[in-house]
């Protein structure tokens, strides 16, 4: 009974096989190649990138979370413009829709950062090791002075380019220059030495030694990815009546070397040739139909052009088509509702995030009642409320800001000692102010007043207002 159930365990839990994906040249590999390089050209030289500032540090990107502020070139982003990271999430997923529901996975065979760095692996495991045939050989190989020295060399570059991709991630977190030289004298923060572990660390695990379990196991939008496709969404597929024929697939044996004498003997053009397998990133045969394991990076497509041109037949035999193609012959409509409903959203993101940044607020002011307590009764009888006061000036020059009260009646302004507040460029402030008013002079317990904050000497700024209650007994 319990070799039975051992031998039911077996079933449903396979043992990982390990892939070893063959070089392929072609269109589609071209594309991924330019886009890595790009890719890696963005991420690693990013931090390093000098950009003039009037106030802050000149680094074209920077995450400043002691000054709480981030820079992205001109634009520099406060904690208040939080709801921006919300557009921009919801930007990002509803372009991972539209571009889903017309040309399927792309992103995830392209763009996804779990692709392109185990592209740059797999690239350090070929050149050190060999092509596909040799690592297999490898692989099997007694541990012998050869084998430890090209597997031992294969995981230093795997940790080199791992712990390179966690150092270029904390150098967005300060300036790069300074930042880089205290990381090697051993002077910089806690957090940088923490982060470019755990980065360096998931990035060789991941790419280096999980690799397509990430796509197929741990990646949900592998998942859900069914529920954006329909019978006009771009896949790669195999066109099984032209590969197959009627009596299925034939190697190019002496009588089958051209389509003739194959349609002749009622096969097809797939000369089993296990090209498109060999390629494949995750190791699953795309003439088998759509796979969860599908990543549409199409480099089986190239495989099989290549076989295609090396026999002087047709390309297509592997391609990029739609269900309704396959099956009706009819092309894949790019304009239809869902589409469509996907591009006007990302319209209406688009619009609203291009406003907000371009209306971006120069100067930022709240005030807030203090309630412990909500008012005090001087010696003379009058009343008197506190505000605390926050400022924020977003300008890159010295802001200077007189203080008035509207809308209630007698009343006095207290600032202490400050006649008018000067803030530094990107300063921000907090104080308090004091406003009394004689009881006589108001009626009723609550009276709305506002707050007004004058600019001086800036007609590049309009007069700011804030509204406020005093209160009363």
């Amino acid at each position: 009974m319990e070799n039975e159930q051992d031998q039911a365990v077996g079933h449903l839990y396979e043992a990982r096989k390990s892939i070893f994906p063959r070089s392929v040249k072609g269109r589609f590999r071209d594309l991924k190649w330019g886009i890595l390089a790009f890719a890696y050209g963005v991420y690693f030289l990013l931090p390093w990138l000098r950009w003039e500032r009037d106030t802050g540090r000149d680094q074209a990107v920077l995450f400043d979370l002691v000054g709480r502020k981030f820079y992205l070139f001109d634009l520099t982003v406060y904690p208040q413009d939080i709801f921006w990271l919300a557009g921009l999430l919801m930007l990002a997923a509803y372009l991972l829709f539209f571009v889903t529901g017309i040309a399927g996975r792309v992103f995830c065979g392209y763009f996804c950062f779990q692709t392109l760095w185990t592209d740059v692996f797999v690239l350090v495991e070929r050149l050190v090791q060999g092509e596909r045939p040799a690592r297999i050989r490898l692989s099997k190989q007694k541990w012998d002075a050869e084998k430890i020295f090209k597997i031992g060399t294969t995981h230093l570059l795997w940790m080199l380019v791992a712990f390179f991709t966690g150092l270029s991630f904390v150098l967005y977190w300060g300036d790069a220059p300074q930042l880089i030289g205290d990381f090697f004298t051993l002077q910089a923060p806690f957090a940088a030495y923490a982060t470019a572990l755990f980065l360096t660390a998931t990035t060789y695990v991941m790419a280096g030694h999980a690799r397509e379990q990430v796509c197929t196991y741990m990646c949900p939008y592998s998942r859900f990815q069914s529920a954006m496709f329909d019978s006009d969404s771009l896949i790669v597929s195999y066109d099984a009546k032209r590969g197959e024929g009627d009596k299925g697939r034939a190697r190019a044996g002496r009588n089958l070397k051209t389509r003739e004498t194959r349609t002749e003997a009622g096969v097809g053009d797939c000369i089993d040739c296990g090209y498109c397998v060999q390629v494949c990133p995750t190791g699953i045969d795309i003439r088998n139909g759509l796979q969860i394991q599908c990543i549409s990076c199409a480099l089986c497509i190239d495989a099989c052009d290549t076989i295609m041109d090396s026999l002087e037949w047709p390309r297509g035999l592997v391609a990029y088509t739609s269900e309704r193609q396959v099956s009706e012959g009819k092309r894949a409509r790019l304009l239809r509702p869902k589409v469509l409903g996907y591009f006007a959203v990302l319209m209406v993101i688009v619009t609203a995030l291009v406003w907000s940044v371009s209306h971006q607020q120069k100067f930022d002011m709240t005030i807030s009642q203090v309630r412990q307590p909500l008012f005090v009764t001087l010696s003379d009888g009058r009343i008197q409320n506190s505000y605390e006061i926050k400022m924020n000036n977003k300008t890159g020059a010295n802001l200077m800001l007189a203080f008035s009260l509207d809308g209630l009646p007698g009343a006095e302004l207290d600032m202490g000692k400050f006649q008018a507040i000067i803030l530094a460029p990107e300063q921000r402030l907090r104080l308090t102010a004091r406003v009394r008013s004689h009881p006589d002079l108001l009626v009723g317990g609550s009276h709305s007043f506002v707050f007004r904050a004058t600019p001086i000497k800036r007609d590049d700024l309009q007069e700011f207002m804030q509204n406020a209650v005093f209160t009363t007994p």
